[in-house]
C-alpha cells in the first residue's frame, strides 16, 4: 500500500478571471510544495481564462503539457496527480457545445474529448482522468435507458483512454443529477470495472447527504482515486436541481447563503478525515489522495493548514506496523 498526498488547485480560482498568470500558478505550486504535498490535481475549463483547463490552453500558455510539467517540477513537486474534467461542458476549442452522456448521439463528442485529454496526459506521468459522469441536477433523473447509455459511453471512453495509459474514473459531486433516483449507485453498479474506476470525494458525498464511509465500503476494490475534503454543511434542499446551481448554490451558497461548503480537514464538519485514512489503510488503498478545500477565502493559508494536518496527523496513520 502506498498513499501519495496531493492537493487540488481549484481554490485559487474563485472567479473565472482569477488565477490566470503564470506567476500566480508558480506561487500556488510553491505553496503546495512547501505544505508538503507531492502532486497537484487540476480541473478542466475552456477559454483564455483557463490556462491549465485543456490541452489547447496548456499549449498556448506553457508551450506544451511537458512545459507545464516542467513548471510543476521546478516548483519542487513530482507532477500532475490527476485531471478532473467535465467532458460534457462546452469547449470553445472544439466548437462542439455541451454533450449529455445520457444521449448516445453525444458519445462521439465525449470520446473525442477524452482522447484529446488522454493523449496530452500520456507523456506526463499523470494517469488519472476523473470524469464527471452526468450533468447537473437541472437535467433531471436518468431513467433506465439513460443509465444504460451512460454505461455504454463511459465504458467506451475508459477503453479508449486505457489504450493511452490513462485510467478513466467516474467522480461524484453534490450538484450531480445522479443524486436523483439512486443514479450514482445504479451507474457505479453497471460500469465495467475493467475499464472504468471509481473516484471517491468525501466532502461532495457528505454534502449530498451520502455517507462517504459507506461508499468506501461498498466500492472498496474499485476505488482508484480519492479526494479528501470536508463538507461543512449538508445540501438538504432541492436547489441543486435548478438551472445554474454551479453558481447559485456552489459559489453563492444558495438560499441559505452558505458561506463555505467545504473547509479544512481539521475543522468541525461532516467528514472525519482520520476515519477516512484508516479506512483506506484497511482497504490497502494504493494511489493518490488529493486534499481539496475549495473554495477558500485564503488559499495559501488553507494549503498550509492542510499540509500540516496531513504531515502531523493523517500520514502517520498510513505508516502503521503490522
Amino acid at each position: 500500500m502506498t498513499i501519495r498526498w496531493g492537493y487540488s488547485l481549484d481554490q485559487w480560482k474563485p472567479q473565472f478571471d482569477d488565477f490566470v498568470r503564470r506567476r500566480d500558478h508558480e506561487r500556488a505550486l510553491k505553496t503546495v510544495a512547501v505544505a508538503g504535498f507531492a502532486g497537484i490535481q487540476v480541473s478542466s475549463g475552456t477559454g483564455r481564462w483557463e490556462p491549465t483547463g485543456n490541452p489547447a490552453q496548456i499549449a498556448a500558455n506553457f508551450g506544451s503539457v511537458h512545459g507545464l510539467s516542467e513548471v510543476v517540477r521546478a516548483c519542487a513537486l513530482d507532477g500532475l496527480a490527476a485531471f478532473a474534467v467535465d467532458l460534457g461542458a462546452a469547449y470553445h476549442e472544439d466548437l462542439q457545445g455541451t454533450a449529455d452522456p445520457r444521449k448516445a448521439a453525444d458519445h462521439d463528442t465525449l470520446l473525442a474529448r477524452a482522447v484529446w485529454f488522454a493523449d496530452t496526459m500520456a507523456g506526463t506521468g499523470c494517469r488519472i482522468l476523473a470524469v464527471r459522469p452526468a450533468p447537473s441536477g437541472a437535467a433531471g433523473a436518468a431513467d433506465d435507458d439513460g443509465i444504460a447509455s451512460m454505461v455504454a459511453g463511459w465504458n467506451a471512453v475508459g477503453a479508449a483512454t486505457a489504450e493511452r495509459g490513462v485510467r478513466t474514473v467516474i467522480r461524484f459531486d453534490f450538484l450531480t443529477s445522479l443524486r436523483l433516483n439512486d443514479g450514482w449507485r445504479r451507474l457505479t453498479d453497471a460500469v465495467d470495472p475493467a475499464v472504468v474506476g471509481i473516484a471517491i470525494n468525501t466532502g461532495e458525498l457528505a454534502a449530498a447527504g451520502t455517507d462517504p464511509f459507506a461508499e468506501l465500503s461498498r466500492l472498496a476494490a474499485r476505488v482508484e482515486h480519492v479526494v479528501l475534503s470536508n463538507a461543512l454543511c449538508e445540501d438538504d434542499s432541492a436547489e441543486f436541481t435548478r438551472p445554474g446551481a454551479e453558481f447559485s448554490v456552489r459559489r453563492s451558497g444558495g438560499q441559505r447563503r452558505v458561506p463555505r461548503w467545504f473547509g479544512e480537514l481539521e475543522q468541525p464538519g461532516l467528514v472525519d478525515a482520520e476515519q477516512v485514512v484508516r479506512a483506506l489503510v484497511d482497504l490497502d488503498y494504493d494511489g493518490w489522495v488529493i486534499v481539496d478545500t475549495a473554495p477558500s477565502p485564503h488559499p495559501a493559508t488553507s494549503a498550509l493548514l492542510s499540509g500540516y494536518h496531513v504531515q502531523r496527523v493523517l500520514d502517520p496513520l498510513t505508516r502503521r506496523t503490522t
